[in-house]
């Protein structure tokens, strides 16, 4: 009997949580993830890069396009920089994900950036997040040093 209320209980935890992904709401103006946040007084990415050389981390808002999402389960995405580059913001205690579509879109998100050092590991965990093929993945061969987001809610602007 232990067995079968047992089995019953993973089945209803594996549907709710099947249902909880599904749940994701397509991204279009004014839709949030996450905490419950606003546009108003959020800084361009540029202007968080420079904040960062004069501090060590920065708590606000900042506003910038998605340039990629984590095409396994909207777990991270990334800014668009100037320069070409991009900056990876995830998500707190990945307590939400974001959807595919958020891609091109402008964004303000609230949460904590500081510069940090990304392990050759985790660059090779998020570019197979990303859809990297092998032979890219194995490329990655040095940490690397750049602007780090952990996000504690997203709003989409436009």
């Amino acid at each position: 009997m232990k067995k079968i209320i047992g089995l019953l209980f993973c089945v209803l935890v594996s549907l709710q949580l099947s249902q909880a992904q599904q749940k994701i709401e397509p991204a279009k103006a004014g839709v949030q993830y996450g905490k419950k946040i606003d546009a108003k007084n959020a800084i361009s990415v540029n202007k968080l890069e420079n904040n960062l050389k004069k501090s060590e981390t920065f708590t606000g808002k900042i506003e910038g396009e998605v340039v990629e999402v984590c095409k396994k389960k909207g777990c991270f995405m990334t800014l668009k920089r100037d320069n070409g580059e991009t900056i990876m913001v995830r998500f707190t205690d990945y307590g939400y994900f974001v959807p595919a579509d958020l891609i091109g879109k402008k964004v303000a998100v609230e949460g904590r950036a500081k510069v940090k050092e990304t392990s050759v590991e985790w660059l090779k965990h998020y570019a197979e997040d990303k859809g990297a093929s092998k032979e890219e993945i194995a490329k990655i061969t040095k940490p690397k040093t750049d602007i780090n987001i952990v996000a504690d809610g997203v709003y989409v602007i436009k």
